[in-house]
């Protein structure tokens, strides 16, 4: 189910929306749609992103387990090779 709902949007914009709806062979309805839909799954993706890290923190803070930038870079470099390493314990 879909609806309607109301845009102020200036004339500049506008405008740039029926030139880029035209470039693209695109209605500007289409356009519209898929910018919005577009910005709603980045942002989306970015608010899970700050959640998981927020717990991250949580958790840190809570148990005090972390490794050390060295320690990751370490492990890092270990990746593609021979000598591939699996990822270090966590630690206080």
């Amino acid at each position: 189910m879909s609806a309607a709902v109301a845009v102020k949007l200036t004339d500049d914009t506008k405008a740039r929306i029926k030139h880029l709806a035209t470039v693209k062979q695109r209605s500007a309805h289409w356009l519209m749609r898929e910018a919005i839909e577009t910005y709603l799954a980045v942002e989306e993706e970015k608010a899970a992103l700050y959640a998981d890290a927020h717990k991250a923190w949580l958790d840190y803070q809570e148990t005090g387990l972390h490794l050390t930038g060295e320690e990751v870079f370490a492990w890092l470099d270990t990746w593609g090779t021979e000598n591939e390493m699996e990822a270090p314990k966590c630690h206080k």
